[in-house]
């Protein structure tokens, strides 16, 4: 039996389509539904059964010994939200109980970590889970503070002898693929440029202020979202593997890149305009994020990252250009 927290949402719902399409065997889902989006997220799955959040204590009670993993993707992903009492007690209070959970009732726990914990990219993008290299970085936001803190925790428990008998966690870069529809202005480039494109038959993008990059060159580690389940299977079928990887494709891309590519899969001529970066996020901006992969290559994993023009073709004409872009 499997739980996957934030099941309805993003990457939690393309997770248990993957699992569902593989038959696991019974898959709860963890969420609230409060949108008609995010219930349309799981409307094709033949999931077990759900659980809002509040009641998860109870049915943990109820049906953990039947548990064989948690894949916990539940969290406050917001990083504009500024209450921390409410972002730690759904990022890192929750999470930590359920790591608890986890380690004393035998049950195996994938989470997800966020790219978001290396901050302005100073330190680095390098996996290193070890203490020292993960209070080098500083996080920029609440939410990535949140994720940092708890990985910190998870390796200094791990380290004590208190852990799931399999931990991973994963620091997702740039994702975009459907189910994503429920983020708003969360959401990520690739339908906000599908959706100017198809309005206006043009692109807006970020102008840099940056003597290093031209506009449009600001660069992000874009990574498919089928690519991050794809990791997460193979977690769950190498339960002998732990600790804190990155989940990227190891090769930075442009803004610029990923508007073409947009234009493209609309067969459309590329047309960009670019505008000022708002004040208020000039000063944190990032230029340049790229996931190191070599840990997670060296523990085994060996299937090579989809292509951002593939994976934006993909998307755009396999999901969003339809009548139904729910996978």
């Amino acid at each position: 039996m499997i739980l996957v927290t934030g099941g309805a949402g993003f990457i939690g719902s393309n997770l248990v389509a993957a699992l569902c399409e593989r038959q696991a065997g019974p898959i709860y889902v963890c969420d609230l539904p409060d949108t008609s989006e995010k219930t349309r997220n799981l409307a094709k799955h033949p999931i077990a059964g759900t659980v809002e959040p509040d009641a998860l204590d109870a049915w943990l009670d109820s049906n953990g010994d039947g548990l064989d993993v948690v894949f916990h993707m539940g969290a406050s992903s917001s990083t504009v939200v500024t209450d921390p009492n409410f972002v730690l007690a759904n990022n890192f209070d929750l999470s930590l109980k359920l790591w608890r959970w986890c380690a004393n009732q035998n049950v195996r726990l994938i989470y997800a970590s966020s790219a978001a914990t290396y901050g302005d990219g100073t330190a680095g993008f390098d996996d290193d889970d070890s203490v020292e290299a993960l209070s080098r970085l500083r996080p920029l936001n609440l939410y990535g503070w949140s994720k940092h803190l708890f990985d910190i925790n998870a390796v200094t428990l791990a380290s004590a002898g208190v852990a799931p008998p399999q931990w991973a966690g994963l620091k997702f870069f740039n994702v975009y693929g459907p189910n994503e529809y429920h983020k708003g202005g969360q959401e990520s480039l690739v339908v906000q440029l599908y959706r100017q494109i198809r309005e206006a038959g043009r692109a807006r993008l970020f102008r840099s202020h940056n003597p290093d990059y031209a506009d449009g060159g600001q660069e992000r580690d874009f990574i498919w979202v089928g690519d991050c389940v794809n990791i997460m299977l193979w977690l769950y079928d190498n339960p002998q593997i732990d600790g804190i990887y990155n989940a990227g494709t190891g090769k930075a891309r442009t803004f610029a890149d990923l508007a073409r590519a947009c234009f493209d899969a609309t067969s459309q001529q590329a047309q960009i305009d670019y505008f000022d970066t708002p004040e208020n996020i000039r000063r944190h901006y990032q230029y340049h994020t790229q996931a190191t992969m070599t840990r997670l290559r060296n523990a085994g994993y060996d299937k090579p990252p989809t292509a951002l023009e593939e994976g934006v073709r993909r998307y755009i004409q396999d999901y969003l250009a339809t009548n139904d872009p729910y996978r």
